[in-house]
């Protein structure tokens, strides 16, 4: 008889692991860098005052907590992929687009692999090196038998391997998926130009690749809402299907809330109702129905046009805060002569910072500086602040002198 001390032992994920030594940690000049959290200058969560005012609304205006549908609110749904795509009236009530209400961007991840493992028969999945750390987790979870990551980041050189990216995607099997980050690189924070995208639909094209896009930063890559969603537009203009996972966490500081929404492309709508009945029937059986609060939140500020004004002025000041810290890291960097070039850090976007250190550096930063980052060296831009960000340049000197 099995018994669950059987159970192989596995390693925890590494971000909680490092999260949790953070909190384990008693040292006074302790900095976490770890989770994709925006923080205020005094190192405290911030929270968008307009989600805190759409909040009071919602539940002024909450009568009862019924069930929802499995596929969740069709008005949040359709105002998070009009936020995507622009104008989508014709083509919602065409059934050529529609979406589908998830537990976070993780959570439209999830059901949008198994719809494809499930019902379009996909078995190959690729998503780049390096990448968030579960997307190649939620594909093999889903059933996908290959799970390749393609080259994306040129690690001597801290730029994209756009060739190596191309001869990748060029070799993959016909219907294979193909994860592509739509803007805010998570960890590189490097980001496609417009050619480079066209160039890659191209190649996606003849090889009749499935592209599946995550997008969890928009806006938050150039500080434009629309720039940020172009290489989606460009392949819905191609006449693409495809699918794109929403995260809406970052965007409106609304982490615990597990906001997500998944976007469905289509070329023709026929056959639009029997797809919604097979995510939900994946819902169902997984977690019967989504959560009302968070979405009936986000819904809120996208359909009122005063809240969404004051989002809109609010987040690109977030945007404008996550430049500033780049350019004062860099410079810090720079005073202190760390070994090595720093223009990397203006030239990604987006919340993070790949550093690129080995994990003997990560390990000696937490070790002799009390400084939490992940084992690929990915920072948190807004842990840094005006306190900590001296301290930090030089414990980064310090450690690159001593761990070559």
């Amino acid at each position: 008889m099995v018994q669950f001390n059987d159970v192989p032992v596995v390693k925890q994920n590494g971000y909680i692991e490092v999260y949790t030594a953070f909190h384990n940690d008693i040292s006074p000049v302790k900095v976490d860098l770890v989770f994709g959290t925006f923080r205020k200058e005094d190192g405290g969560l911030y929270l968008l005052p307009v989600v805190k005012k759409a909040e009071n609304m919602v539940v002024n205006d909450t009568s009862n907590h019924d069930y929802l549908s499995p596929i969740g609110i069709e008005g949040f749904t359709k105002s998070a992929s009009k936020l995507l795509l622009g104008d989508i009236e014709k083509q919602w009530k065409d059934g050529t687009i529609f979406g589908v209400q998830s537990i976070g961007g993780a959570g439209a991840l999830k059901i949008g692999a198994e719809f494809l493992s499930r019902h379009m028969n996909c078995t190959t999945a690729y998503y780049p090196d390096p990448s968030y750390e579960i997307h190649g987790t939620v594909f093999s979870f889903c059933g996908f038998q290959n799970t390749i990551q393609y080259r994306y980041l040129s690690r001597e050189n801290k730029s994209i391997d756009f060739k190596g990216l191309c001869e990748d995607i060029s070799n993959a099997p016909f219907h294979s998926v193909v994860l592509l980050h739509a803007c805010g690189h998570n960890p590189t924070g490097l980001d496609l130009t417009k050619e480079q995208w066209r160039t890659v639909a191209e190649i996606m094209k003849e090889r009749k690749l499935i592209p599946f896009f995550d997008m969890a930063y928009q806006g938050m890559a150039s500080g434009d809402i629309e720039e940020d969603a172009w290489a989606i537009r460009y392949f819905y203009s191609e006449g693409f299907e495809f699918l794109c996972a929403q995260s809406f966490s970052k965007m409106f500081t609304m982490y615990n809330e597990r906001v997500g929404n998944l976007v469905v492309v289509l070329k023709s709508g026929y056959n639009t109702h029997s797809l919604k009945v097979h995510f939900e029937r994946i819902i169902s059986s997984s977690y019967s129905n989504p959560p009302n609060h968070g979405a009936r939140t986000v819904f809120k500020i996208l359909s009122n046009p005063e809240l969404y004004d004051e989002w809109l002025s609010s987040f690109k000041s977030m945007v404008y805060r996550i430049i500033e810290i780049r350019k004062a890291f860099r410079k810090a960097l720079e005073e202190e002569s760390a070994p090595g070039k720093w223009n990397h850090i203006t030239d990604q976007k987006g919340m993070f910072i790949l550093l690129g250190f080995t994990d003997s550096q990560v390990e000696y930063l937490r070790h002799f500086h009390h400084i939490y980052i992940v084992n690929c060296g990915r920072i948190n831009v807004t842990g840094l602040n005006t306190k900590n960000i001296s301290y930090v340049a030089k414990a980064i000197n310090d450690t690159l002198r001593k761990n070559i």
